[in-house]
C-alpha cells in the first residue's frame, strides 16, 4: 500500500487493536461471500459508468455540432458537463484508478484512463490520492490533501493571520481547483514526484510524464476550448464563461465532497513523532481521521460514488464504491465493539458546516485557542 517515497516512512503501531482489522476483514469477506457477489463493478456500476460518462461526452458533442446557438442553450450543455466531469471523477475513474472497478487491471486502466479526457493526469492522481492521501490520511508533512499555501486545512500547519478569511474565499478557490488542476498542478507535481522518486515507481521517467501530459493538455484545451471558439458562432467572453463555469461546478462539487471527509471538527490529526511513528495501527487511523455523511440519502450517495462512506472507502478502497452502503453497518458495529469511533453526520449540510466552522477556526486562532485551553 505504501510505496517508497524520499521521506522517513510513516511507522504505524501493529500492535495497537491489531485485532479490529483483522476480524473486520473476516466480516467484509464474509458479506461477499454468503450473498455470492464480487467486490468489483456490476450492472449497476456499469449503468453509472454509461450515465456519468454521457452526461460530459454528449453535451461536448453537441456543443461542437452547433446544435445550441444561443448563450443560453451553450450554457446547459456546459452545466451538464460540469456535472459529467465531477460524476466521473467521484464515480467513474475514482474506482478504476483505485483497482477497485474490475479485477481486471487492464479494464481499471482503461477506466481510470478518462481522467485525462476531463483535463487530469492519472498518475499524478494516483500518486497525491492513493499513495499520500490513503497511506497518512491527516498526517502533517505526508498528506498533500491537507497541504495547501492559501489554506490552512491542518492544526500542525503554523498559524498565519494571512489565513483568517479562508473559511469566506474557500468556495471560490475550491470552484477554481479543477481549473488550477489544468493548467498549473499536474506539472508541479510531475516535478515533485519526481524528485520523490514517485514517478519511478510507477515505471516513468519525468520527461516520458511531461510528454503525456503535455499532449494530454493540448488536446484537452483543443477539444474543450479552442474547438468551440472556432465553431461557435458566439462571442469570446460567453464560450469563456461556459468554460469556467462548467469548471468551477467540477470543482466545487469535487471540493465539497472531498473536505468534509477529513477537515472537520470530528477528525483528528497526527503529527509522527522523532521515529516517524503514530500512535494507532493503520485501520485506526483511518477511522480516526474520516467521517460519513448523509448515509441514508441513496440518490446523493449514488450520484457521489458513495464517497459520502468515506470511513469505509479508507478501510477497503479496492473495494467498488457500490458495496459501501451494505458494509457500512459491519463497519460501524465492528468498531463499537472494539470502542473505536466511527464519526459520522446525519446531513450533507452538517458535515459541510462542520468543515466550514472548522476552515473558520483554523484561519481565526480559534481551534489552536480550544486546544491550549483544553490541555491547561
Amino acid at each position: 500500500m505504501q510505496q517508497q517515497i524520499n521521506q522517513k516512512a510513516v511507522k504505524f503501531n501493529r500492535d495497537s487493536q491489531r485485532e479490529f482489522f483483522q476480524e473486520l476483514h473476516i466480516r467484509v469477506n464474509k458479506y461477499f461471500t454468503d450473498n455470492q457477489i464480487s467486490k468489483y463493478a456490476n450492472g449497476r456500476m456499469i449503468f453509472k459508468t454509461t450515465f456519468m460518462v454521457s452526461l460530459y461526452f454528449i453535451p461536448l458533442a453537441l456543443l461542437l455540432m452547433g446544435v445550441a446557438n444561443s448563450f443560453a442553450g451553450t450554457m446547459v450543455l456546459w452545466v451538464l458537463m460540469g456535472l459529467g466531469m465531477s460524476g466521473i471523477g467521484l464515480s467513474v475513474m475514482h474506482d478504476a484508478n483505485h483497482g477497485a472497478y474490475s479485477a481486471n487491471q487492464n479494464v481499471n486502466d482503461a477506466v481510470g484512463f478518462i481522467l485525462n479526457f476531463v483535463g487530469g493526469y492519472h498518475i499524478n492522481w494516483r500518486i497525491q490520492h492513493n499513495v499520500l492521501h490513503h497511506s497518512f490520511t491527516n498526517i502533517h508533512g505526508y498528506d498533500e490533501d491537507i497541504e495547501h499555501a492559501i489554506f490552512r486545512f491542518s492544526p500542525d500547519d503554523e498559524y498565519n493571520p494571512k489565513f483568517r478569511y479562508q473559511a469566506f474565499y474557500a468556495p471560490v478557490l475550491y470552484g477554481l481547483m479543477t481549473v488550477f488542476w489544468v493548467v498549473y498542478k499536474d506539472f508541479n507535481q510531475l516535478y515533485r514526484y519526481s524528485k520523490r522518486g514517485l514517478l519511478q515507481n510507477e515505471g516513468l521517467s519525468y520527461g516520458k510524464a511531461l510528454t503525456h501530459v503535455v499532449i494530454y493538455k493540448v488536446l484537452y484545451v483543443i477539444v474543450t476550448l479552442a474547438l468551440p471558439i472556432m465553431l461557435l458562432d458566439l462571442p469570446l467572453w460567453q464560450i469563456l464563461t461556459g468554460f469556467f463555469t462548467m469548471h468551477f461546478i467540477c470543482g466545487i462539487i469535487l471540493a465539497f465532497i472531498f473536505q468534509p471527509a477529513h477537515v472537520l471538527e470530528d477528525t483528528n490529526y497526527y503529527v509522527p513523532d522523532e521515529n516517524g511513528s503514530v500512535e494507532n495501527n493503520w485501520a485506526v487511523h483511518q477511522l480516526m481521521t474520516t467521517a460519513n455523511f448523509a448515509n441514508d440519502s441513496r440518490a446523493f450517495s449514488w450520484f457521489v460514488g458513495g464517497l459520502n462512506y468515506q470511513i469505509e472507502h479508507h478501510l477497503f478502497p479496492h473495494i467498488c464504491h457500490v458495496h459501501y452502503r451494505h458494509l457500512s453497518p459491519i463497519v460501524k458495529a465492528t468498531a463499537e465493539e472494539y470502542n473505536i469511533p466511527y464519526y459520522q453526520h446525519e446531513t450533507f449540510i452538517g458535515a459541510l458546516s462542520s468543515h466550514f466552522r472548522m476552515l473558520h477556526d483554523l484561519g481565526t486562532g480559534n481551534y489552536d485557542a480550544r486546544v491550549m485551553k483544553a490541555a491547561s
